[in-house]
C-alpha cells in the first residue's frame, strides 16, 4: 500500500524540483580523477508551519535517493517571547528526520519597509548567508498555492502592474537559488501531510493577527472572495500568477532588445524613440534605466516611472524628477538623462 494521497503528493512535488535542480547544476570539478564528486547540498527553509515541515519531510525524504545532500535552516525573528527556544525544537526535528546540516539562525529585524517585509528581509539574508556556508545548490521554500493567491491580490492591491500580479516564482533569487515546490498545492495537502505523518506542527500566531495585512487578507478577504465569487478563487488567482509572469518575462525581453535602438551613439535615451514603444515596453526601459544609475529596485514604485514617462509622453518644460536612491531624471535637448543627482 502506498502513501496517502497527500504525502504522495509533497513527495512528488520535491522529486521534480530535486531533478530540476540536478539538471540545471552541474557538479563542480573533481580536485584529482581518484576523488568522488561531492554530493550537491539542498536545505529547507523551515519555520515549524505544516508548509515548511510537510517540505522538510519530502525533502528528507526524497534527496537520499539522488544522491543530494539534505540539510535545513530554521530562523529565529525574535519577534515573540520563547522564539529561541522554539527554533531550537524546529532544529532538533529536522536532524530527528535526518537532515544535516541543520542551522537555527537567530536575526534582528529592522523596521525599514513595515514589519513584514522587515522580518522578510532578515529571513532571507540569513538563508543567504547559510547557502553560502554550506555550499548549497538551492534552498526550498515552503510557499503554497494559497500563498500565491494571497500575493496576487497585495499586488492587485499596490497597483504596481503586471509584474506585481505575477506574484512568487517557482525560481528565484540568485542563480536560480530559491525553489518553490508548493505552488501547485494547497496549504491543507501539505497540513494533511503532516497530520498522517505525525508531524508536530507550530501556528504562528502572527498569521492570526489581524495587525498584519496579508492575515487580515487570509482570514477575512479571501473568504469574502470565495462568498461572493464561490470556490475556486484561489486557483484563478494562482493561475493568474502564472500568466501574468508569462506577460511580464516576454514585455522584459522586448525591453531589454528595445532598449539599445533607443539610446544614441552616446548612450543616452532619445525620447522621439522612446515616445514610438508601446507604452509598456517604454516604462520597463526607464524602469531599467532608473535601477542602473542607482535607484534601488524595491524603492522604486509605478508613480515614480510615471512621472518620468511624463518627461517623454506630456512634455511641458518639467523640471527634474527625484527618484528613490538620490537619483535624478530629466530630459535635456531631447534626451532623456537619468543619473546619481
Amino acid at each position: 500500500m502506498g502513501p496517502h494521497p497527500a504525502v504522495a503528493a509533497i513527495r512528488l512535488a520535491v522529486r521534480r524540483v530535486l531533478n530540476d535542480i540536478l539538471n540545471d547544476h552541474e557538479p563542480p570539478a573533481r580536485q584529482t580523477v581518484h576523488e568522488p564528486p561531492s554530493a550537491p547540498v539542498v536545505l529547507v527553509a523551515c519555520s515549524g508551519g505544516a508548509d515548511s515541515m510537510a517540505l522538510a519531510s519530502a525533502l528528507a525524504f526524497e534527496a537520499p535517493k539522488l544522491g543530494i545532500r539534505a540539510g535545513g535552516v530554521t530562523v529565529d525573528h525574535g519577534l515573540q517571547p520563547g522564539s529561541g527556544v522554539r527554533a531550537e525544537e524546529v532544529a532538533l526535528r529536522l536532524r530527528a528526520m535526518g537532515l544535516d546540516p541543520v542551522d537555527s539562525v537567530a536575526v534582528t529585524v529592522g523596521r525599514e519597509g513595515g514589519p513584514e517585509a522587515a522580518a522578510r528581509d532578515a529571513r532571507y539574508a540569513a538563508l543567504d548567508e547559510a547557502s553560502a556556508r554550506h555550499g548549497a545548490t538551492a534552498i526550498l521554500l515552503g510557499h503554497t498555492r494559497d500563498d500565491q493567491a494571497e500575493t496576487v491580490l497585495l499586488g492587485l492591491a499596490r497597483g504596481s502592474g503586471i509584474r506585481s500580479l505575477s506574484g512568487m516564482a517557482a525560481v528565484s533569487g540568485a542563480d536560480g537559488r530559491y525553489r518553490r515546490p508548493f505552488l501547485q498545492l494547497d496549504r491543507q495537502t501539505a497540513r494533511k501531510a503532516c497530520m498522517v505523518q505525525s508531524l508536530p506542527v507550530w501556528d504562528d500566531p502572527h498569521n492570526a493577527d489581524p495587525a498584519y495585512t496579508r492575515s487580515r487578507l487570509r482570514h477575512e478577504g479571501l473568504p469574502a472572495l470565495e462568498k461572493a465569487l464561490g470556490k475556486g478563487v484561489v486557483e484563478a488567482l494562482a493561475r493568474t500568477a502564472q500568466l501574468s509572469r508569462d506577460d511580464a518575462d516576454a514585455l522584459d525581453a522586448w525591453a531589454r532588445q528595445a532598449e539599445a535602438s533607443v539610446r544614441d551613439a552616446a548612450g543616452l535615451l532619445e525620447c522621439a524613440k522612446l515616445y514610438a514603444l508601446p507604452p509598456a515596453v517604454r516604462r520597463r526601459v526607464l524602469r531599467r534605466a532608473a535601477i542602473e544609475a542607482g535607484a534601488p529596485a524595491g524603492s522604486l514604485f509605478a508613480r515614480h516611472i510615471e512621472e518620468v514617462d511624463r518627461l517623454i509622453t506630456g512634455w511641458r518644460g518639467q523640471g527634474v524628477i527625484n527618484l528613490p536612491g538620490k537619483v535624478v531624471a530629466q530630459r535635456q535637448g531631447g534626451r532623456l538623462v537619468i543619473r546619481q543627482g
